[in-house]
């Protein structure tokens, strides 16, 4: 194999790419959100390597993972739609009521909810659609919120990484890897249901105290029932569709975009009456956008050779011990991701097991290490994944409104509460991974 040699192309390139995401993993400290400074690098990355000569506009647009952000916009559309209608506040209020104040069975009961829905919508609009219900339903009761607010973030995160389309960075993978719907769900679906489990156990130890508290008795039909009862029955058949739709995909020789675009167009016309403007209104552009620069960053620093020059020193350890590797990946995937956002922590390791597999690298089971890695990692702080901020945020907003301190999320509490939870999946993972590792590593 050749040895690249250093460039200035790989120098500045790796620069903007430094200095971007500091910029984004800074969020907090500097107040600009995240999305400027990616649209800051993308400007930057381009003008670098037209001057250069190593990157152009063209190159950027290519760049773009489009199946990503067509399935992104599309769910969230789709989401949108739905959340007027009253039909997620009624099968939360449902299951609160049919729990009869325990507390536990309230826990187990929501988590399982907001994992399910995780496995077809990412993470945050999980918790945006469940998130303002909890705080409702413990209100309600009489009780904290705070143990059902976290397992809300820690099910969607670990649930999410079952599926393709359960988390934005499996959409990454599966889109560069061109892994299907159900090799994905094949794969992740046994050692994600397994995490699931030892979360959920882990969460009774954890909150043991709040758990065993006596709810007030309150009468849980405050929901006021389905609105728009034909919208709402529309969708879940769509919804339904869509599984069906994304089952079928690669025989069908469709993207995973192609299917939530047709649910979407049955989706308008069973809501025949429904404001097109104000719904797609109500999608994150914002985190489109972060994600088209990201691409576009990415997509500069691959072809300025740079990620590729750093996988060359990578290869040896992986051609070496290719188990032991998947594991540290997977480790390190998560520690990174416990840290900063788990989006660009893929978004770079992407190109750089692309490179190894040019080399001739099976690189199989590092794309499931990388899966499962920043998607349990997520659980580790509350910076961890985009769900776990929104959940610091409105825990922290009732904390202000009813003067109790004791309902906002700290990063002390989180770190005593989630990152055991972070530690017994990997852990699990690792076990899982470990034991069976040939199938994890057969050729896809």
């Amino acid at each position: 194999m050749e040895t690249l040699s250093w460039t200035s192309e790989m120098l500045i390139s790796g620069i903007i790419l430094a200095a971007t995401f500091i910029g984004i993993f800074t969020e907090g400290i500097h107040g600009f959100h995240r999305a400027k400074f990616a649209l800051a690098g993308a400007g930057a990355m381009v003008l670098a390597g037209q001057y250069y000569g190593y990157y152009s506009p063209e190159l950027a647009i290519e760049a773009i993972d489009w199946n990503v952000i067509f399935l992104l916009g599309c769910m969230m559309t789709i989401i949108a739609i739905m959340i007027p209608t009253g039909g997620f506040q009624a099968m939360a209020f449902a299951i609160a009521a049919y729990s009869k104040g325990r507390l536990y069975l309230l826990l187990l009961m929501m988590g399982t909810l907001v994992t399910a829905l995780s496995l077809l919508l990412d993470n945050v609009t999980t918790v945006v659609i469940f998130g303002p219900l909890i705080i409702l339903i413990a209100q309600a009761l009489k009780v904290s919120p705070i143990p059902y607010l976290l397992a809300a973030a820690l099910l969607s995160d670990t649930g999410g990484v079952a599926t393709l389309v359960g988390d934005p960075p499996n959409l990454m993978i599966g889109s560069a890897a061109g892994i299907d719907f159900n090799t994905f769900l094949m794969h992740m679906a046994g050692i994600v249901f397994i995490a699931w489990v030892g979360t959920l156990i882990a969460l009774k130890f954890l909150f043991r105290k709040e758990l065993a508290v006596k709810p007030a008795v309150a009468t849980m039909n405050d929901s006021g029932g389905i609105k728009d009862k034909k919208t709402w029955y529309g969708a879940l058949i769509v919804l339904g569709l869509m599984v069906i739709g994304f089952i079928l995909h690669d025989k069908l020789h469709w993207d995973a975009w192609v299917v939530s675009a047709m649910g979407l167009t049955m989706l308008v016309f069973i809501g025949k009456d429904l404001d097109m403007d104000e719904h797609f209104a109500d999608v994150e552009l914002s985190l489109l956008i972060f994600f088209m620069a990201l691409f576009i960053i990415i997509g500069g620093v691959e072809h300025s050779h740079f990620l590729e020059y750093i996988g060359q020193f990578i290869i040896p350890y992986v051609q070496g011990d290719l188990l032991t590797a998947t594991l540290m990946l997977m480790w390190a995937a998560a520690i990174l991701s416990a840290m900063i956002d788990n989006i660009p922590f893929t978004a770079a390791m992407i190109p750089i097991i692309l490179g190894m597999e040019q080399q001739g690298v099976n690189v199989t089971p590092l794309w499931w290490a990388l899966s499962a890695g920043v998607g349990m990692g997520g659980n580790g702080t509350h910076l961890g994944s985009t769900a776990n901020v929104f959940i610091v945020t409105i825990s922290e907003k009732l904390a202000r409104d009813t003067g109790n301190h004791e309902y906002a999320i700290t990063p002390g509490l989180w770190f005593r509460k989630g990152t055991p939870v972070m530690i017994l999946t990997l852990i699990i993972c690792s076990i899982v991974m470990t034991l069976f590792f040939d199938f994890f590593s057969a050729p896809l």
